[in-house]
């Protein structure tokens, strides 16, 4: 007869603790360094209490608009920045760029293979919905990664022509198990496209992965780059928006697209006091690392106990974003509602897979969160598609994750094993 010794949940996560003792202190220091790297940027640009109060109307002379837009454009190493509450998402910040910086004519091409569901349905290759890109008159190509989920240089490099308006890059992994993109490879394909057509314009999706690491890809050669404010650099504060920054020029074309042509920056009211955003900026280093350290121990637990992991608990890490393979939709379900009943807000929603608007399956998400879709917050969904895979990310505070874990030990692994 086999004999199961279940070790009670919190002392299987204060194992984990000490054994990944010196992970946590490496994401300790690059979340100081980071820390530093952002309050240089604010007292360089001399906040005031006066930049918080909002504008409205046509928005001009928002000495507080123009302070934020500032300190981000430092803080990411950009020429420009466009910083707005208007942007309602990331895949809105990344459109704006694509619609803006590309004509009828013009050829795109996705150097980190296909784009997540969203950003697919934007690009139109395979849909038929109105006015996407291909709809425009825009060449669309991708390179597919490497078999190992990095980038494939050398199809990469054979790819790149004297036609190829813009190389486009995703950092995060998306709804797939490829790894995300470090920095280091970052600067390796751009350094591969410029090399073959210097003025290829380079464009970043950086959405999860600001503040993992110390560089960010403008500092890797990126020309422009988009993400969005209930991500990583709201640090769990800003209510809404996104981020656009990089190249003058270019920010300032994609700034034409979002008002109007000669308006520009000048225009787009803030109609909320702007305390959080730029509090939220200030904090998103710690919080990103307190995301990094739920990500780890959800990792190390369940890779202990058997599931495939990606990342795993002791690999590298380019966005906040953990996921893990489960066996089927019902234990997906199960994952994603015991994140929903240990979250501050509708704990006591009942969770299903649904339609979700520009995306091909059914998907389940659980966001208790004090901003609508922030995944900042502690966050998963999943679609329903093999491999039955959730992604988890998020966490404003680590003491919460540990708590929603301990949760995630007792009644799904330890159910599981009892079963064996």
């Amino acid at each position: 007869m086999k004999v199961v010794i279940i070790l009670p949940s919190l002392q299987i996560i204060r194992d984990a603790e000490r054994k990944m003792a010196g992970r946590f202190e490496e994401l300790e220091e690059n979340a100081y360094l980071n820390q530093a790297k952002v309050l240089a940027a604010f007292k360089k640009h001399h906040l005031r209490d006066s930049h918080f109060n909002l504008s409205s109307g046509y928005g001009y002379g928002d000495i507080g608009r123009e302070r934020l837009e500032d300190i981000y454009a430092e803080v990411f190493r950009g020429e420009d920045a466009l910083v707005r509450s208007q942007i309602v998402s990331g895949t809105h910040a990344i459109s704006s760029c694509l619609f803006a910086l590309l004509r009828p004519g013009d050829h795109l091409l996705s150097i980190s293979g296909r784009p997540y569901d969203t950003l697919a349905n934007i690009i139109g290759q395979d849909n038929n919905i109105p006015d996407t890109l291909v709809d425009k008159g825009i060449v669309y190509r991708e390179v597919n990664l490497a078999a190992s989920g990095h980038p494939d240089y050398q199809a990469i490099s054979e790819a790149v022509n004297k036609n190829t308006t813009m190389a486009f890059i995703q950092r995060s992994r998306g709804y797939s198990l490829r790894p995300a993109l470090s920095t280091e490879e970052i600067e390796r394909m751009v350094k591969v496209v410029k090399e073959k057509n210097s003025s290829t314009i380079i464009m970043v999706d950086n959405c999860y992965g600001e503040f993992v690491e110390l560089r960010e890809p403008l500092e890797c050669g990126a020309d422009i780059m988009a993400g969005s404010l209930i991500k990583n650099p709201g640090g769990g504060l800003a209510p809404s928006g996104g981020y656009i920054i990089g190249k003058e020029e270019l920010v300032e074309r994609v700034a034409y697209h979002l008002t109007a042509p000669g308006l520009g920056k000048d225009m787009g009211a803030f109609l909320v006091n702007k305390r959080s955003f730029f509090q939220g900026l200030f904090l998103a280093p710690h919080v990103v690392l307190q995301s990094l350290k739920s990500a780890l121990l959800l990792a190390y637990v369940f890779e202990q106990f058997g599931y495939q992991v990606s990342p795993s608990w002791d690999e590298a890490r380019a966005d906040i974003v953990q996921a893990v393979l489960l066996n089927n939709p019902d234990e997906i379900l199960q994952f994603c509602q015991l994140v929903q009943s240990n979250s501050p807000v509708d704990s006591d929603l009942t969770l299903e897979f649904g339609e979700m608007p520009g995306y091909s399956d059914k998907i389940v998400m659980a966001a208790g969160t004090f901003v609508q879709g922030s995944s900042i917050e502690l966050s998963c969904d999943a679609p329903m598609r093999e491999p039955y895979t959730v992604f988890m990310q998020g966490g404003l505070t680590y003491e919460h994750s540990c708590l929603v874990i301990k949760d995630l030990i007792d009644n799904l692994i330890n159910k599981a094993i009892a079963c064996w």
